[in-house]
């Protein structure tokens, strides 16, 4: 084989097999018992009904967003807060220039490199910050409210567990593809 027709060949999508065993596929799968489906439903409808509480804040979703994750993240990487964030690095830089006008967020540059911006929340944040983490509570509370707390920590175990393999399973893509290239 060349050296051409290999490089195709490594960069080839693989092909998917059909599934045949009806254990395996559900041709008459609902989006109500969908996992996929759900998990993202009720994930944009907890960020909805939390944005319109934020509004009340004078909060846009996307620095409401940028705020909670330096509360759990505090100190990223511009670079990589885009990459968690899912939005591109010159529109999340606009942004953070906007929360560090309003004295919010500030950003550290690398000592070992300067054009590393390291992202961290200011004091003067930090009444707002406590109105979101009540907000944010009270919120997963009526969210849970039917759930026993019992199966809320099943619930949370469950979720912790999925969210686990899916990790794994996109490092091991990540993986296959550096290897990939390097083959």
């Amino acid at each position: 084989m060349t050296d051409l027709a290999m490089e195709h060949q490594r960069h080839k999508p693989k092909q998917i097999e059909p599934q045949s065993t009806p254990a395996e596929y559900e041709p008459h799968e609902s989006a109500e018992r969908n996992v996929g489906f759900l998990l993202n439903d009720t994930a944009r409808q907890m960020r909805t009904l939390f944005d319109r509480r934020m509004r009340d804040l004078g909060l846009t979703r996307s620095q409401w967003w940028v705020l909670n994750h330096l509360y759990f993240n505090e100190g990223l990487s511009q670079t990589n807060l885009s990459e968690i964030l899912e939005i591109e690095r010159a529109t999340l830089g606009r942004l953070l220039d906007r929360l560090e006008a309003k004295g919010w967020i500030e950003r550290r540059s690398l000592d070992e490199d300067r054009r590393v911006k390291l992202v961290y929340l200011d004091g003067a944040v930090d009444p707002l910050l406590k109105t979101m983490r009540s907000v944010a509570a009270e919120l997963r509370a009526e969210a849970l409210a039917n759930l026993p707390e019992e199966e809320q920590e099943t619930f949370i175990s469950t979720l912790i567990k999925i969210k686990s393999n899916l990790s794994a399973m996109a490092e091991n893509s990540n993986t296959d593809l550096k290897d990939g290239h390097n083959g």
